[in-house]
């Protein structure tokens, strides 16, 4: 093949399955892709990608071409990632990747100071739930809640954050019992374990929200209570925890890189920062109260 942009045009067709959604992967137009991958055809002899409903699926010769394309991607991603290591000093590009709520409610201004203190760094924050594939470069530092991540990447595990039910303050004082109303995220069948333990477990749902934002602001109106995070419900007085209401360990935060940008050191500086932020902020992050100083 001629150049490793065809491999990157054979990775994107089959990573989204359509023409259109690979030509938003490579930031190119829709035709483009379309003469791009013609082209990728003429010059193999026979079809790389057959179209089928919906979409196109690789071709016998087009999985071998994928398969190639993916070790290409590697070694690409491995040589980026093998350059920064060997950088000294403490400026060049850092890519975070945190959940939106987190980044919200916790590590903005932390994450602003430490840019004031170290200018030479360009920082770029990705703020999604999705945990960042740091082998594939998506990000260089990944802030989540998980259970078990990859075991080659490396950093810290802190602790678990903790998720207890709320209200808006008026909540439960201007709403008669049998007009309670729960706002749960997407679920698919039956009701959420955690409605069934909380103190109003035969209330229905109103409204269930994917998005947490979405949810606060339903809860705020008066719509219905909710499940959420300690640390961003806590500090809010319009928010109450339900009566008798007691904080579950959710999933632990963990602060990871990748191996190779391990000893990095604008990226050991991040990830000191975070982690003595968050370790600040066990308590808020434990639902634990102001002072408290219980492990």
């Amino acid at each position: 093949m001629a150049n490793w942009d065809d491999y990157r045009l054979i990775l994107a067709l089959s990573r989204s399955g359509t023409v259109r959604g690979a030509a938003t992967l490579l930031g190119v137009t829709h035709s483009t892709v379309s003469r791009r991958l013609s082209v990728i055809n003429q010059r193999h002899g026979g079809i790389v990608f057959e179209r089928v409903t919906g979409g196109y699926q690789t071709t016998e010769l087009g999985k071998r071409m994928v398969d190639a394309a993916h070790r290409m991607e590697e070694i690409d991603l491995s040589a980026d990632r093998q350059q920064r290591a060997i950088e000294t000093e403490l400026s060049g590009p850092v890519t975070l990747s945190l959940p939106d709520a987190l980044a919200e409610h916790l590590l903005l201004d932390p994450i602003g100071e430490f840019c004031q203190r170290h200018p030479k760094i360009d920082l770029t924050i990705y703020s999604s739930y999705q945990f960042a594939d740091l082998d594939r470069s998506e990000a260089d530092i990944v802030v989540r809640g998980v259970d078990a991540p990859p075991d080659h990447y490396v950093g810290r595990r802190l602790f678990p954050y903790m998720l207890c039910h709320y209200s808006r303050a008026d909540y439960l004082v201007k709403t008669a019992p049998e007009d309670r109303r729960w706002i749960a995220g997407s679920y698919k069948g039956g009701r959420p374990d955690w409605i069934s333990a909380s103190s109003f477990p035969d209330a229905p749902i109103i409204l269930a929200l994917d998005d947490i934002d979405l949810r606060h602001k339903a809860a705020l109106s008066g719509l219905g209570m909710i499940r959420t995070a300690c640390y961003i419900a806590d500090p809010n007085p319009a928010f109450i925890r339900l009566p008798e209401a007691k904080p579950e360990a959710a999933q632990d935060f963990w602060v990871l890189t990748h191996p190779d940008l391990k000893d990095t050191p604008r990226i050991k500086a991040l990830m000191r920062h975070i982690i003595g932020v968050m370790m600040d902020n066990k308590g808020l992050l434990q639902g634990r109260p102001a002072g408290s100083t219980a492990d």
